[in-house]
């Protein structure tokens, strides 16, 4: 299931990059790609593109979603608390160690 879903989302990425590429520049960005000789021009074509990339951005959000949650199904929630001790341990020392080098005097 998730393996399906991944390339579904893999295709989607490339798809939806394709699509923002084909649209028209809205100029601004240093005089590039505004151009007369565009590849799809015109009102309906712009249209066609904004929806499409619209929907395709919300089924790149959905997979992207499903597969969070799909990737956290099997897991239990973690606490600090939990797997912390609940006493000393019965070999720990009352008082500390003396150190191995003896201090100069």
């Amino acid at each position: 299931m998730q393996t399906v879903l991944l390339v579904i989302h893999v295709l989607l990425a490339v798809a939806l990059i394709g699509v923002v590429l084909l649209q028209r520049s809205e100029g601004g960005a240093l005089g590039i790609g505004g151009s007369g000789a565009n590849f799809m021009s015109g009102r309906g074509a712009a249209n066609l593109l904004t929806r499409a990339t619209a929907i395709l951005a919300a089924a790149f959000m959905a997979t992207s979603i499903t597969l969070a949650i799909l990737a956290t199904a099997g897991t239990k929630p973690k606490s600090i608390i939990d797997t912390a001790p609940a006493r000393p341990a019965a070999d720990s020392p009352e008082r500390p160690a003396e150190p191995a080098v003896p201090l100069a005097r």
